[in-house]
């Protein structure tokens, strides 16, 4: 079934959705009081949640939707084979991203976004933990 809305009304629908959610905001101040710094959605392939450069340390907060979680990930009951093909892109996308990064040397991690709503601070210390333990390679 071919999209319900025209080209120009779901392009706008789509570029209103926020590059930045608050959930990840949330984590980024958290982890800015911890004393770590970084770039939040770096302007690098797949455009990572957080990025460290010069320690080659990449991490990306996974919506559960939108990444298709296989615990929370729903699938919309109407224009169902619209968003079967977008979510399995995005996956297959998240896929390749998550190649490109280990095939050029960088430590990324991936985070589902039910694992900050189960355990918030053991989430944000796993990502602590994942930052220091990478740099302490790299060093």
């Amino acid at each position: 079934m071919a999209d319900n809305l025209t080209k120009e009304q779901r392009t706008k629908n789509m570029k209103a959705i926020k590059s930045q959610s608050a959930l990840e905001n949330r984590v980024t101040k958290a982890l800015w009081k911890m004393g770590f710094r970084f770039r939040k959605n770096a302007r690098l392939i797949g455009k990572p949640d957080i990025a460290i450069k010069k320690d080659k340390i990449v991490i990306f907060i996974d919506s559960c939707f939108w990444h298709n979680c296989p615990l929370h990930g729903n699938m919309p009951k109407s224009n169902r084979e619209y968003w079967e093909k977008k979510l399995e892109r995005n996956k297959k996308r998240d896929i390749e991203v998550t190649k490109y990064y280990r095939d050029m040397g960088w430590n990324i991690l991936r985070v589902w976004e039910h694992e900050f709503k189960e355990n918030f601070d053991e989430a944000t210390k796993q990502i602590a933990n994942f930052i220091t333990i990478s740099k302490l390679k790299n060093s």
